[in-house]
């Protein structure tokens, strides 16, 4: 048919649209609609070219080789049972503060996510074990579950983070830079949703009761400092071996997420229950993780190469540099397009889809690359938080227990959303482009 960019780039979005809505995976949604493009626009002969890039940029790409390594490390950590025994410890430590279990979820997410990158894992994790205690203590039922679902996504954004080392292979960014260019802001959006907490359950403090004394005095101090020592400092020596190793420059992404898989299986070893069965299930589970991102990068890939060819490209990039205010308004944009996306689309199908056609109008307009990375990857918080797709939503929705409707949770992620709009402002008005 040959249609022109213009209609082209209407039928492949509204493609992927219907699609999506029709409750088909992603994946195959993106290469369904790349081979129809294909057809009504270059010509099928573009296929043999996709092909070559299908392999060329994802399937002989080593820096991906450590998707699979941190995704295994992570399920290590999961199995090993060690998270739950953090928690009780950190909980117990700030059991005279009053919003104490909404910070130690917050204070327990952080670590979580900078020894295992897996949002549906943390969220669920801390679903199950804090979020039944939190509404038992009498916490506010926004409240318990908004704090659960945003900072279990800050998975994504603290290294070491699949998404980041994703960013990575499809920017000219380095890997190791762009981990220490989002380690300042997933940290600072964590304290900012500490204080949240803390100026919430003050505020209000029904909120946020303190933890009754009579459990608090079931656990000695000396008894609360070896499970601090026990449960605390293990994960903490995950986290420093594997970025300590990253920023000092003496392993690449892939050596440090081999080290830190290595130092996972260590630690279940040590707290796991060493049953065989257990350690297969998790390498299946790692597998399967691996297995879904890699189609969905083959898709992309296919749906971005079809859309250049037809021309698509330019179609964006002229709508986004006709945009008034200039880089600015650009930008804007640009950043506006992630979120809209993100409630849609997970983080996987928005970086693959958005880079290609993004990174070169930002490159043409001599804004600092690890700037925009770094804040669409902030920006990509929002895309597991926002409904009607947010998959932060139905993790947690799995595991919570009656009486927390899918309604209480869409309301309990109104303010943490804007948190991370004001962190993007705080951000820009700081760091600049």
């Amino acid at each position: 048919m040959n249609l022109s960019p213009e209609m082209l780039t209407l039928v492949m979005f509204a493609g992927l649209i219907v699609g999506l809505f029709m409750g088909h995976p992603l994946a195959f949604v993106l290469g369904g609609v790349a081979v129809i493009g294909a057809l009504v626009g270059p010509g099928l002969n573009v296929m043999g070219t996709l092909i070559n890039n299908i392999y060329g940029n994802a399937m002989d790409n080593y820096v991906l080789v450590a998707i699979p390594l941190f995704v295994l490390m992570a399920r290590f950590l999961n199995d090993s049972g060690v998270t739950e025994k953090m928690f009780d410890a950190m909980r117990l430590l700030l059991a005279n503060l009053r919003g104490g279990l909404a910070l130690t979820v917050v204070i327990v997410s952080v670590l979580l996510a900078a020894t295992t990158g897996i949002v549906g894992a943390s969220i669920a994790v801390m679903g199950m074990i804090a979020l039944v205690p939190m509404l038992k203590y009498g916490y506010n039922k926004e409240l318990s579950a908004g704090v659960i679902m945003a900072s279990g996504c800050l998975g994504i954004l603290i290294p070491p983070s699949i998404m980041l080392i994703l960013m990575a292979s499809y920017s000219p960014v380095s890997v190791g830079a762009l981990f220490a260019g989002a380690l300042v802001p997933g940290l600072i959006l964590g304290v900012m949703y500490a204080l949240y907490v803390l100026i919430i359950c003050y505020i209000k403090p029904a909120y946020g009761p303190k933890v009754p004394p009579e459990e608090r005095a079931q656990t000695s101090t000396g008894e609360l400092l070896i499970m601090l020592f026990k449960y605390v400092l293990p994960p903490m020596a995950l986290i420093l071996g594997v970025l300590g190793a990253l920023f000092t420059g003496l392993a690449t992404a892939t050596e440090a997420s081999a080290i830190g898989v290595f130092i996972a299986f260590l630690l279940f070893l040590i707290f796991g229950d060493r049953k065989l069965k257990t350690c297969y299930n998790t390498l299946i589970d790692a597998s399967k993780t691996t297995t879904m991102v890699m189609l969905v990068l083959v898709g992309a890939t296919a749906f971005t190469g079809v859309f250049s060819r037809g021309g698509g490209m330019s179609v964006i990039s002229d709508l986004v540099l006709a945009m008034p205010g200039g880089t600015t308004g650009a930008l804007i944009l640009m950043l506006f397009l992630v979120f809209i996306l993100g409630m849609f689309l997970d983080w996987t199908g928005i970086v693959l889809l958005s880079f290609p056609i993004m990174l070169p109008i930002v490159e043409a307009m001599e804004v600092d690359m690890l700037w925009f990375v770094v804040m669409v990857a902030v920006v990509l918080q929002t895309s597991f938080l926002t409904p009607p797709f947010g998959y932060a939503l139905f993790y947690l929705k799995g595991v919570a227990p009656p009486g927390v409707e899918i309604v209480d949770l869409y309301k309990a992620v109104i303010p943490f959303v804007a948190l991370i709009i004001l962190a993007c402002a705080l951000l820009t008005i700081f760091l600049g482009w």
